[in-house]
């Protein structure tokens, strides 16, 4: 492909896209295919001789998107949202174009400087403290890391580090296998679960803190696990607080874990993946209210704030923390920058070395909507979540099992979980809406999601008629 087909094909494919994007709605929303399907409808190995343009594209449709589950139908209410808008769409093929790898600034001094400077533009529209903010001379700042699971990995390693090594400092005879052995982590028996397996790729224990009737950890309960646990010769070091729980998008107490944790010397990590975009928001913001006692703070911009996947948002009070647990310095990587003071390497911030230029879609997006155009955006979502719990709230059949605080709504079909299970096979097997389930309280709950950015209250209007006809029949059936 020459330069002259690559803009034939590119306009080509930028058409592709918008009528895919802008017909999403017209096709079923979830695929209907078996596992495995995929593989008799290609050849068993690459092709010797160059194939056709067209032929891939055509394979498109005939191959891929038969098995596409389509994240950015107005009719996916699944899991949490992934962000999708034209702006950032439009920076990923200029990342892609100019093809840096930017672990260091001497790789690519744009893409480690912009990268800065935006996690200062998006802390301060979330109205961090200043400890987060980057600037001139802060020691603390902002990286974009690949998922919140990356950075609640990284921000559990770096508690680890700094543990071990204060408390090595005043104990040098104790060795760093003995302290591991005796390190905690905890978190809400709520938090999702790649907080578990985070403890498990750092080789430390972790303790599941039971929650409050608002699915939330207050400060009592984890202060009492500590004591025990203290009392117990072990070492407690880590917290990692949720703000927008996974199953029910409930609020840990930040407020009052975070003085805990400030006194206990613990790290406290706060995971706000899918809420924290809505902190842009001043009716939101009190939410966030304890982040000045973190030691790290996460969200996705990917999952609401138009910022196509991937782009996970981590800010740290003291950057040193980080870098410390995580500095190698191989000589083919130094540069004579390096250590100016006014730059920093994000290489040292992350688990990988290589790093795409992601940060081009969050200046394309916070430039092309505006502050207000985002939180008008979400607003939007909120709102169609409040009208999806009125109509849930209109039947009787139905019961909403959880507070509706931004765009999750829980709710169930009153009786035993049975139902509830059959009733969701049922929707996701007409393939018109997709849904997920969780678990609140021993029940089985349905989780309706406000996902996609095209979704209209005429959505949630028809979404409702489906859910309620399908429920009938199930009822007529099972009568």
């Amino acid at each position: 492909m020459d330069t002259a087909e690559f803009r034939r094909r590119g306009k080509e494919m930028v058409d592709y896209v918008a009528d895919y994007l802008d017909n999403v709605e017209q096709r079923p929303v979830y695929p209907d295919v078996e596992p495995g399907y995929l593989r008799s409808l290609i050849p068993a190995e690459a092709p010797l001789e160059p194939e056709k343009y067209d032929d891939i594209m055509t394979d498109v449709e005939r191959v891929i998107m038969p098995g596409v589950t389509h994240w950015h139908s107005p009719y996916f209410y699944a899991y949490y949202a992934a962000a999708s808008s034209y702006p950032a769409m439009l920076a990923d093929m200029l990342s892609t174009a100019i093809g840096c790898i930017g672990f260091s600034w001497a790789a690519s001094p744009a893409c480690t400087e912009l990268e800065t400077v935006m996690l200062d533009w998006l802390g301060k529209m979330l109205n961090l403290p200043e400890d987060f903010i980057a600037g001139t001379e802060g020691q603390g700042g902002g990286v974009i890391q690949g998922t919140a699971s990356e950075a609640t990995l990284v921000s559990m390693l770096a508690a680890r580090c700094k543990t071990v090594r204060r408390i090595q400092a005043s104990n040098p005879e104790k060795s760093e296998a003995d302290i591991l052995s005796k390190l905690v982590a905890y978190t809400s028996e709520q938090a999702h679960s790649s907080v578990e397996r985070a403890s498990l790729i750092a080789g430390v224990t972790m303790k599941k803190v039971p929650v409050d009737n608002n699915y939330a950890v207050e400060g009592a309960m984890l202060k009492r696990m500590l004591e025990q646990d203290k009392a117990d010769g072990l070492i407690p070091f880590y917290f990692c607080a949720t703000l927008g729980t996974t199953p029910s998008c409930a609020f840990d107490h930040t407020t009052e874990l975070g003085p805990i944790c400030n006194e206990e010397q613990m790290w406290m990590h706060i995971d706000a993946a899918y809420a924290g975009s809505a902190f842009i928001c001043p009716e939101f913001r009190p939410l966030l209210n304890g982040v000045e006692f973190a030691d790290s703070f996460n969200f996705n911009p990917h999952k609401w704030l138009l910022v196509n996947f991937d782009c996970s948002a981590m800010w740290v009070k003291k950057r040193e923390s980080i870098i410390g647990a995580f500095k190698v310095e191989p000589l083919y990587l130094k540069h004579e920058n390096q250590e100016s003071g006014v730059i920093t390497d994000y290489r040292h911030w992350q688990i990988p070395l290589g790093r795409r230029f992601r940060s081009l879609k969050m200046w394309f997006v916070f430039r092309l909507y505006g502050l207000q155009g985002l939180q008008d955006y979400i607003r939007k979502h909120v709102e169609l979540a409040k009208e999806f719990e009125s109509l849930v709230r209109a039947d009787t059949r139905f019961e909403i099992c959880a507070k509706v605080v931004m765009g999750l709504v829980c709710f169930r079909l009153k009786g035993p979980n049975g139902l509830n299970e059959l009733l969701l096979k049922r929707i996701n097997k007409s393939r018109e809406i997709h849904l997920v389930p969780c678990q609140l309280s021993a029940r089985f709950v349905l989780r309706f999601a406000i996902c996609a950015r095209t979704t209209e209250s005429r959505h949630i209007q028809h979404a409702w008629k489906h859910i309620s006809k399908l429920t009938s029949e199930m009822l007529e059936d099972r009568h």
